[in-house]
């Protein structure tokens, strides 16, 4: 049988770290998980055009870069110094390219923070009553070609990664990213026939809007705003 981690949402004593002056700002600046969100959002995405990478807070503060986990990662470094507990959500797809993304909860729910390539794949507004219902939240903007979400698992970086810097590592933090294929998954089952519907919505918008991705999924009123790539036109359909 396989044991999932507890995960204990309350806020917590900051971590003392060697941040410098520079990153003592950073961090003094976003201190709340919608400015975090805004900051990733003006990044330009990590393409890895210069080879794979899984960067931890200081580079991402440093080169203003960053792809999903890398997003997920300064968000736990940033919030954990304002009492959020570095949680992660890893959101696994039957084509394996899973999703990673920051999670915490307020007195009015769960919420994210979150990076991506697609715009449904963001950061959530704190209004979700369990971890399960806002893993489900991304299960309809998760459907394109391949993807389709499987399974969620939550972990917190702290106690998962022990005395491993993945904090402030300048080398690529590979140890969080194989702990979390390696972390147990909680199934997550939704409706073939809605699969299919999506699925076949998504290639008919891809095909007439070949530029752009939808965002004409429901829920949006508890999406956090998006990055202006995603808002210059009109992309619902």
């Amino acid at each position: 049988m396989r044991s999932f981690p507890r995960v204990n949402p309350q806020r917590i004593e900051p971590p003392r770290r060697p941040f410098t002056r520079a990153e003592q700002a950073l961090i003094a600046r976003l201190n709340t998980p919608s400015k975090v969100q805004r900051w990733l959002n003006a990044l330009p995405y990590n393409t890895e055009k210069g080879g794979e990478s899984q960067r931890s807070f200081r580079p991402v503060a440093r080169l203003r870069t960053a792809h999903c986990m890398e997003a997920a990662m300064f968000a736990a470094v940033v919030l954990e110094q304002h009492g959020y507990p570095p949680l992660v959500m890893s959101l696994e797809s039957q084509d394996w390219l899973d999703h990673v993304i920051f999670i915490y909860r307020t007195r009015t729910g769960w919420g994210s923070v979150a990076r991506s390539r697609d715009p449904g794949l963001h950061g959530r507004k704190p209004r979700f009553r369990s971890p399960r219902a806002l893993a489900r939240s991304y299960c309809d903007a998760y459907v394109d070609y391949t993807g389709r979400v499987k399974g969620f698992g939550v972990v917190n970086l702290a106690e998962a990664m022990g005395s491993y810097d993945w904090r402030l590592t300048t080398r690529s933090a590979w140890k969080v990213e194989q702990m979390l294929i390696d972390l147990p998954h909680r199934k997550i089952t939704t409706s073939n026939r809605r699969y299919w519907q999506l699925l076949r919505r998504y290639k008919s918008y891809r095909a007439a809007h070949h530029d752009r991705k939808p965002i004409y999924y429901r829920g949006r009123d508890r999406w956090e705003p998006l990055p202006q790539e995603f808002r210059r036109k009109r992309t619902g359909g």
